[in-house]
C-alpha cells in the first residue's frame, strides 16, 4: 500500500544526506510526496537524487560544507528557486573525531564544532530568516519543521567524545530556542537522539539483527520515519521536543528536574554552611548518580550494542 503523501507539494532540505541516516530521511520524504534538495560534501549527494528522480519525485543536489555560514543561505536558495520554496529542514551533516579529553588537538575540537552545531545553526539561521519574512509577508503563520540531530552522547557525557558530547548538547538548546523563538511564525522545532547502522557507526554495533519486516533494528530507515513524521502535518503540535529513536521504540525525553534545593538559613551561605548541607549529601553517592542520564542506556533491547 503506498503511503499517503502527507507532504506533497513541500520541500525540504536535508544537510549530510548522501549517504547513511540523511539518505535514509531524503528518501522517506520524497516517499511522502516532497521534494529535496539533498546536501552533502562530495558526489553521493548527486546519487541520491538519482534515487529519489528514479522513485517519481524531485529533487536537487547541492554539494558543500554546512560548516560554511554562507552554505545555508545557499541551500534556501536553491529550495524557494527549484522547488517555490521551503517547508522543512532536517539538519543531519556531522563527522566525528573521537578522542579523551586529554588526546584531544584544536582541530579534533574545531572540526566537530563547526560541521555539527555551526552547520545546524547556519542552515537554521537562514531558513527562520526566510520563514519569518514569509509570515510578515503573509500575514499569517507558515508551514516550518526543523528536525535537528542531537545524541545519546549529550546525556550521557561519552567520554572518548568530549567534543562531540558538546556539540550535540549545543544542538539540544539551539533546538529549544528555534522552537521558541519561531513557534510564532507556525514553525515547529524537535529534536532526536537517533541510533542507526551506517558507516559512521558501524564499529559501535554488532551484527544486524532482522525483526519483523526483515528489517535490521539498527536500520536507518526506522529513524528515518520517525522524523518524515516530525516533518508531517500530524506533527504540528509537538515543538521543543526531545526523543531518542532506535530499533522498535520512540522515546521521548522530560526535562531535567530539581533533585533538591539547599538553602542559607541566613541569605548568604558561608564556606561553613555549604560544607554542613552538601557535604554530607553527597557523601557516599553512586559516582554514576550525576547529571547524565544513564538510564537511558536502559531503554536498549536490540542486542546490538557492542561493550569493551
Amino acid at each position: 500500500m503506498s503511503p499517503t503523501k502527507t507532504l506533497e507539494g513541500r520541500t525540504a532540505v536535508v544537510t549530510g544526506a548522501g549517504a547513511g541516516l540523511g539518505r535514509a530521511e531524503a528518501l522517506a520524504l520524497a516517499e511522502l510526496g516532497a521534494a529535496v534538495v539533498v546536501n552533502d560534501v562530495g558526489p553521493s549527494a548527486h546519487d541520491v537524487v538519482a534515487e529519489i528522480q528514479e522513485r517519481g519525485s524531485r529533487a536537487v543536489a547541492v554539494t558543500g560544507d554546512v560548516g560554511e555560514w554562507s552554505m545555508g543561505d545557499r541551500l534556501v536558495r536553491t529550495a524557494v528557486e527549484s522547488f517555490g520554496g521551503l517547508d522543512v529542514v532536517v539538519n543531519n551533516a556531522g563527522v566525528l573525531r573521537d578522542k579523551m579529553l586529554f588526546n584531544l588537538t584544536e582541530s579534533d575540537w574545531d572540526d566537530v564544532i563547526r560541521i555539527h552545531l555551526k552547520g545546524h545553526a547556519g542552515v537554521s539561521r537562514a531558513a527562520a530568516a526566510h520563514w519569518r519574512a514569509a509570515s510578515k509577508a503573509s500575514g499569517a503563520p507558515v508551514y516550518g519543521r526543523v528536525v535537528n540531530t542531537s545524541s545519546e552522547a549529550f546525556l550521557f557525557g561519552a567520554p572518548g567524545q568530549p567534543n562531540y558530547s558538546a556539540a550535540k548538547a549545543g544542538i539540544t538548546a539551539l533546538t529549544l530556542s528555534t522552537a521558541q523563538g519561531l513557534a510564532r511564525y507556525g514553525v515547529r522545532a524537535n529534536a532526536i537522539c537517533p541510533r542507526a547502522r551506517t558507516a559512521m557507526t558501524a564499529e559501535a554495533f554488532g551484527e544486524g539483527v532482522n525483526a519483523p519486516g526483515g528489517l535490521d533494528i539498527m536500520a536507518p530507515e526506522r529513524v528515518a520515519a520517525l522524523v518524515a513524521h516530525l516533518a508531517s502535518p500530524a506533527a504540528d503540535e509537538i515543538n521543543g521536543q526531545v526523543f531518542v529513536v532506535y530499533g522498535d521504540m520512540v522515546a521521548l525525553l522530560a526535562p531535567p528536574t530539581v533533585e533538591h534545593k539547599f538553602t542559607a538559613a541566613d541569605g548568604v551561605f558561608t564556606p561553613e554552611e555549604l560544607e554542613r548541607q552538601l557535604t554530607p549529601y553527597f557523601d557516599g553517592r553512586d559516582p554514576y548518580r550525576g547529571y547524565a542520564a544513564y538510564s537511558v542506556a536502559g531503554l536498549d533491547t536490540t542486542g546490538t550494542q557492542k561493550t569493551a
